[in-house]
């Protein structure tokens, strides 16, 4: 039998990583498999359905590389399937009318301004096999009766997907944890139906650094956020495949199509999935350092734009393609890059408060190795390891090694402590008045 799964997403927004986690695993398991991978919508809530938030969660889902087969469906389009599916139960007393107070209500069909409530069946004890956390067991004596039809005239969430996974013929559910506690009611409304009952497989909670429940009001979690910060695709997909499922041979930073190759969905174990923000970063730039330089240099493009902290008609793309070589082995995003090349394309470098105390104020002989620089300079061989030898001499002469004499020289060329090579950047991307200038003014500063 063919294997049929489904990322059904609620139009909340945002992609939040846990959901874009469950997307891949879903996407994982039917390339892996030869199934078939279908997008559904939840869209059944009019209140909080906005075709914007819809959009904007497709986009985020192709930006990741993950293509569906079939849809994208709208549970909104099969309301009366829905409808259809309570009054049936309602018409068998296996549901009932209920009012404001939650008080049963006479009635074997949908009235207006009543919810409908499935009737837990008392003494019975629901049972499944989840692949990733083993048995699990409900009685329906610790689960109240449920809400399957709103007041308002819309399914819940838990009769809509159970009918959609029905009429669909879904034989895989991968979802969250935090939605265990809802499946024996699902099954229950299956039985209910005349439906079999799709596999279940439940992957363990994402946590942050606290080991608490990633939450969108306190921890980073929006797909789109990342995608707008620098991080690529590939990148993130290749983390999220790590956040409770480790490959066989340990190779953990691979194209997504060798992870198809070796992802087994019982491989995902129950622990709490730590969300590193710091591993993210790691692979991330793993990621950067191989790109094909003319690659590196399209790719980065939407932050050398309008959105760069220097004016558009002082950005030179042939210094910034030299830079190119001297900085994509530095960075961890391509946000990271503005600040790796912004004083070529400014009046003046950018005023960086601690760099400035740390190698002017604090630092040691920073009016010497500014005095010694300028002197050296002004006439020796524009050339990189020129450069390098005459700072590593005035710093010798004040007893300082080359990192240290170094360091205000920096500060005075690009603003910061950390940047690009030094010694390169000024022989190949900046003119020797210049660098002369910068070097003055900040000896003048101190």
């Amino acid at each position: 039998m063919t294997h049929r799964v489904r990322f059904a997403p609620s139009p909340t927004g945002f992609l939040h990583v846990g959901s874009a986690r469950t997307a891949l695993f879903n996407w994982l398991f039917a390339r892996s498999t030869g199934g078939t991978y279908v997008l559904r919508v939840e869209d059944t809530d009019a209140e909080r359905n906005r075709p914007e938030l819809t959009e904007s969660l497709l986009a985020e889902l192709e930006w990741l590389g993950l293509d569906w087969d079939e849809g994208p469906l709208y549970q909104s389009e099969r309301r009366d399937r829905h409808r259809e599916v309570v009054e049936d139960l309602l018409g068998r007393g296996l549901a009932y009318l209920c009012d404001a107070d939650n008080a049963e209500v006479e009635g074997s069909s949908i009235t207006d301004g009543m919810a409908v409530r499935f009737r837990m069946p008392p003494g019975r004890t629901v049972e499944f096999e989840d692949i990733v956390r083993g048995g699990v067991s409900f009685s329906t004596d610790d689960l109240e009766d449920f809400v399957i039809w709103r007041s308002n005239g819309s399914p819940m969430f838990l009769l809509a997907n159970a009918v959609d996974d029905a009429d669909m013929g879904i034989t895989h559910a991968i979802r969250g944890e935090d939605l265990l506690s809802g499946v024996p009611k699902v099954l229950l409304m299956l039985d209910a139906i005349g439906a079999p009952h799709p596999t279940y497989a439940h992957l363990p909670l994402l946590v942050n650094e606290q080991r608490k429940k990633l939450s969108k009001r306190r921890d980073d979690v929006s797909i789109a956020d990342y995608r707008e910060r620098g991080y690529l695709a590939e990148a993130m997909v290749n983390y999220l495949a790590l956040l409770g499922w480790g490959p066989p041979d340990d190779v953990e930073v691979r194209p997504l199509s060798e992870i198809v190759d070796v992802f087994r969905i019982e491989d995902v174990n129950k622990a709490a999935a730590f969300f590193d923000l710091k591993k993210l970063e790691h692979i991330n730039a793993t990621y950067l350092r191989a790109l094909p330089r003319a690659e590196f240099i399209e790719r980065v493009g939407p932050w050398m734009g309008e959105a760069a902290p220097w004016p558009t008609e002082r950005f030179d793309r042939g210094v910034f393609e030299t830079m190119a070589d001297l900085i994509q082995e530095k960075l961890r995003t391509f946000s990271d890059t503005p600040r790796f090349v912004d004083f070529l394309f400014l009046d003046d470098p950018v005023d960086d408060p601690d760099s400035w105390h740390k190698a002017m104020v604090k630092g040691k002989f920073a009016a010497e190795i500014l005095d010694g620089t300028a002197a050296a300079f002004a006439d020796c061989t524009w050339d990189a390891e020129v450069l390098k030898d005459t700072v590593m001499h005035v710093g010798e002469a004040v007893g300082l090694k080359l990192g240290k004499a170094q360091a205000p020289l920096r500060v005075a060329v690009t603003g910061r402590t950390v940047g690009p090579p030094l010694f390169e950047t000024m022989a190949e991307c900046m003119d020797r008045a210049e660098v002369l200038r910068r070097i003055a003014r900040a000896r003048a500063r101190l």
